[in-house]
């Protein structure tokens, strides 16, 4: 019995000394030598001869980078070329060199995330029907002129004058007339209801009448027809003073 205990100590000694004892830790001299020490963390790996938390980054997990023997999160960028969309890497980070004009200093104004060379100081640096403002040349806008319109002009009881009034009426008229360019007028007679029909009528063709002489004294060269309505298209359908004077006029209507 004792000669088998002896030679099973020789046995171990011989192993021993074949493949010796396993360094002490931190040391190390492969992957195996760092397995008792892993925790919860993730593995430990010999690197130059100690255990490490990594080596290269496929050492770490998703999303983890080895820095200095030490997994870290991977940031977002490491330099400009990393970014991209004009953003630059600042602080790890992606980020637009602007948001605004104010950001920027030298000149320059802020165009989607990047600085730029302003592209005028003053109006004359821009092309003709532009000019600069804020830095930028931009679509000079023209102020649209009023569309013109064309009035009814209105008469007195039982007249068919032309008052001052309807006169000036007349001359705007006409200057819109021109401007639009319409070709032919139609001049509509009208009434209130007091008096005959046929009164009405005769005294409504002799207001278009007059409207329309008083057009072409003025030079309004196009074609000009006339024609009453008498009482028979009334604006106003109440029975006094008011309303009357809304129904005495002539309507110009382009054709």
């Amino acid at each position: 019995m004792r000669v088998r205990s002896l030679m099973i100590a020789a046995l171990i000694l011989s192993v021993v000394f074949l493949f010796g004892c396993p360094p002490k830790f931190p040391n190390c001299k492969t992957d195996e030598h760092c397995k008792s020490f892993e925790n919860n963390e993730g593995k430990v790996v010999c690197v130059n001869g100690q255990c490490q938390e990594c080596g290269k980054d496929e050492d770490c997990g998703y999303g983890k980078i080895c820095k200095f023997n030490k997994c870290e999160i991977k940031p977002e960028c490491i330099n400009d070329a990393d970014c991209s969309g004009g953003m630059l890497c600042r602080n790890n980070k992606c980020v637009p060199e602007c948001t605004m004009d104010s950001d920027c200093t030298g000149g320059k104004i802020c165009e989607g995330v990047r600085c730029v060379p302003a592209q005028c100081i003053k109006n004359e640096d821009c092309a003709e029907g532009k000019i600069c403002e804020s830095g930028r040349c931009v679509q000079k806008m023209v102020a649209k002129e009023a569309e013109c319109t064309v009035d009814s002009i209105y008469f007195e009881f039982d007249k068919y004058d032309i008052t001052s009034e309807s006169a000036d009426i007349l001359k705007k008229n006409a200057e819109c007339i021109k401007k639009k360019g319409t070709k032919k007028i139609v001049i509509e007679g009208n009434c209130d209801e007091r008096g005959t029909t046929e009164y009405n009528m005769s005294l409504g063709q002799k207001r278009a009448e007059a409207a329309r002489k008083y057009l072409k004294n003025l030079g309004l060269n196009i074609k000009i027809d006339t024609i009453s309505y008498g009482k028979e298209k009334p604006v106003c359908k109440e029975s006094n003073e008011e309303c009357w004077a809304k129904n005495r006029r002539d309507d110009i209507v382009s054709k």
